[in-house]
């Protein structure tokens, strides 16, 4: 009997999953592998990328998607803004094979566009890391063009939001808490119309 074994540097779906994590297992993704180094305190979805043999204790990879602001979802749709998600957080751990990303994001996605209850799915690819989303194109995400630079704020070597709760703090603000301002910087935006909604 042969079995298939994909090349080291592969992901073999077979030996691999997507599932629900808890915002506990996202949290600690994203501190350790992104460099915002932390989310919101909410999320609408949040998926583990899995090998079989540790689900459901040990995700090696999340998708964290939540609402966009509704400016940000009435410029994505000529629908109802309120059906909008953004892919907030997506990491993977090193040791993933080089398809993860792929297979994380279209298994996240399938998951999402099951409950019926959203119709386009937006997310950034931010120019202050290099990231040009070729993953998103790769998977028929649609490029809609460049975000307005803003400025991107570091503490203690992590990103700092402007955001914090309804309020969006001043310049002068962010320099009180302490956060370096490291320049202005756009963001390349990408959406994917659901096939539930394009039916």
């Amino acid at each position: 009997m042969t079995v298939a074994v994909a090349p080291p540097n592969q992901l073999h779906r077979g030996y691999w999953t997507v599932d629900t994590i808890d915002l506990g297992q996202a949290r600690e993704l994203v501190a350790r592998l992104h460099y915002a180094g932390g989310g919101s305190n909410t999320a609408t979805f949040r998926h583990g990328l899995f090998r079989q043999w540790d689900w459901p204790f040990q995700p090696m990879g999340a998708a964290w998607w939540i609402p966009p602001t509704r400016t940000a979802a009435e410029a994505s749709t000529s629908g109802d803004w309120r059906r909008v998600l953004a892919l907030s957080r997506f990491v993977l751990d090193p040791l993933v094979p080089k398809n993860g990303a792929s297979f994380l994001l279209s298994r996240s996605v399938r998951l999402i566009n099951r409950t019926g209850d959203w119709d386009v799915l937006v997310t950034y690819a931010d120019e202050w890391q290099g990231h040009t989303g070729t993953m998103y194109l790769a998977a028929g995400w649609e490029y809609v063009g460049k975000t307005k630079p803003e400025r991107v704020y570091v503490l203690n070597g992590r990103m700092v939001a402007r955001k914090a709760g309804p309020h969006t703090r001043t310049h002068a603000e962010m320099l009180a808490l302490g956060a370096e301002c490291v320049g202005s910087f756009a963001k390349h935006k990408f959406r994917l119309v659901l096939a539930r909604a394009a039916a």
